[in-house]
């Protein structure tokens, strides 16, 4: 299994403090919906599928700190959690989806106790669903990747940005799961270097034959025939086609084409 991102374990949530890596693997636990707001401002936890994720545990962490006795009072405690949360990404789509899914369950609820008990359960489904769809997503991806293939990557779309498993990367480890002999070049991704930072530390993590580039090299790389497909994340897709990405994504696009 790859590493698992954000998880909910005996009342607390569990995280990958992502500002350690690659040089330490550590995991934090919290036990307050401030501690997780914090960690989704300050980049403890990144990658869209994730901060929903962690928006919705930390909706229940709020529920289960609430002393509400009734429904109105548990309800108006979860708002103001949600706008502490929601402001710590308010560009965040996938955030303000979490966050509002959770709000939709507790306002179904009858009393104060079913709130704290379902939204617990729809956070934790939440974060199951997330690496089923990944897997399915992965397998689909897969069929266009070859036996033998070098595959360039740009940013971070791993188990990382995800509850677990990956979008981008997660074709990869589908394809290396379906018996296809893999090799991943990933771009370093300034300025924050998720690539170098992430995307090779779990590459390597999970025993995938991974090197690293400059962003400057990709032009190199491809020119020598070095890569046979190129796979990115995408924050957004438009109907029209076009695709929100890491900065950098542009040149890589532009210079596929080519």
């Amino acid at each position: 299994m790859s590493l698992k991102t954000v998880e909910w374990r005996d009342g607390s949530v569990i995280m990958i403090d992502q500002t350690k890596l690659p040089n330490e693997l550590l995991y934090v636990k919290y036990s307050d919906y401030m501690q997780v707001a914090n960690a989704i401002k300050t980049l403890v936890v990144r990658g869209a599928p994730a901060i929903g994720v962690s928006g919705a545990f930390g909706l229940a962490l709020a529920a289960l700190q609430s002393e509400a006795a009734t429904k109105e009072e548990m309800v108006s405690d979860l708002n103001n959690a949600k706008k502490v949360l929601f402001e710590t990404r308010p560009t965040a789509v996938n955030l303000a989806w979490g966050l509002e899914k959770i709000m939709q369950v507790a306002r179904s609820c009858k009393d104060a106790e079913e709130i704290k008990k379902t939204v617990v359960e729809t956070a934790k489904q939440m974060a199951e669903d997330d690496i089923k769809i990944n897997m399915t997503m992965g397998k689909n991806g897969s069929k266009i990747i070859d036996n033998n293939d070098t595959v360039l990557t740009h940013c971070n779309a791993g188990a990382l940005a995800t509850v677990g498993y990956g979008t981008a990367l997660g074709v990869i480890r589908a394809s290396k799961e379906d018996g296809k002999n893999i090799k991943v070049i990933a771009t370093e991704t300034r300025p924050v270097q998720q690539g170098s930072r992430l995307t090779a530390f779990e590459l390597k993590h999970d025993g995938i034959d991974v090197s690293l580039i400059p962003d400057t090299a990709v032009g190199y790389t491809l020119a020598n025939n070095l890569v046979n497909k190129i796979i990115v994340g995408a924050d957004r897709i438009l109907k029209t086609g076009h695709v929100f990405n890491k900065i950098g994504t542009y040149q890589v696009a532009l210079l596929a084409k080519h």
